[in-house]
């Protein structure tokens, strides 16, 4: 079944991430029909814009296939005005029904952006630029406690910036904000775990329906949910 609203389409990658979480992928939508049928056009159900790291394929960790995702990577899942421009692109022109913001453990942009703003010191280049729009994920973070380990401030930072990148969507386009409030599409974070492949979720902007599955639903996800808004166009 193709899925054409937020809450199938999230189920869809829920069920898929779970077959490969267990080793029971089903590898759809890759075959050579398949092929032969995208030929005349794509309607992809989920835009993912996730981080280009070698290890978060989207369609190998949600089980999918051709023509199922429409994605979008940056180093650090950082936005620019050309990814939002992919982002409404999917949403709008294709009708996607689910924006993905996928982060993961590990993440080497937000390890960068820590150690600039622990050391005032930043990375030359344009990895520069990586840093700087991960930087305010850093500081909104909830400060870090006493026994707090480093990989587990690292992780805590990386959902803030999953959370910062999703509400980022929706104020900065104004496309996106409308078709959540008319709950024709939803912007959600998901959290992936390298070594274990499970995805989390973090935060949903719109109605996606169940929540998900794993600490999910034992309730120590600490998923946020907003409602959409408008913002100002991308600068």
């Amino acid at each position: 079944m193709h899925a054409t609203t937020p809450q199938q389409a999230w189920r869809a990658l829920r069920d898929g991430n779970a077959r490969f979480v267990t080793g029971r992928r089903e590898h759809p939508n890759q075959d050579v029909d398949r092929r032969a049928e995208l030929a005349r056009g794509q309607s992809p159900f989920a835009v993912v814009f996730g981080c280009s790291d070698s290890r978060v394929a989207a369609e190998i960790i949600f089980d999918r296939g051709l023509g199922d995702l429409f994605v979008v990577r940056t180093a650090g899942h950082v936005v620019d005005s050309g990814v939002l421009g992919s982002i409404e692109f999917g949403a709008t022109l294709l009708a996607s029904p689910l924006v993905v913001v996928l982060g993961h453990d590990q993440c080497g942009a937000v390890t960068a952006a820590l150690k600039a703003h622990a050391t005032g010191q930043m990375p030359t280049g344009y990895v520069r630029d990586i840093v700087e729009r991960v930087l305010p994920s850093v500081i909104t973070a909830p400060p870090s406690t006493p026994g707090l380990g480093a990989a587990q401030r690292l992780d805590q930072v990386s959902d803030e910036h999953i959370r910062h990148t999703g509400q980022l969507i929706v104020e900065r386009s104004a496309a996106i904000a409308r078709l959540v409030d008319q709950g024709r599409c939803a912007v959600i974070g998901v959290a992936y775990r390298l070594e274990e492949g499970q995805a989390r979720l973090v935060s949903a902007i719109g109605d996606i329906g169940e929540v998900g599955i794993g600490e999910i639903e034992s309730g120590e996800s600490g998923v946020e949910s907003s409602p959409a808004g408008g913002g100002e166009p991308p600068r």
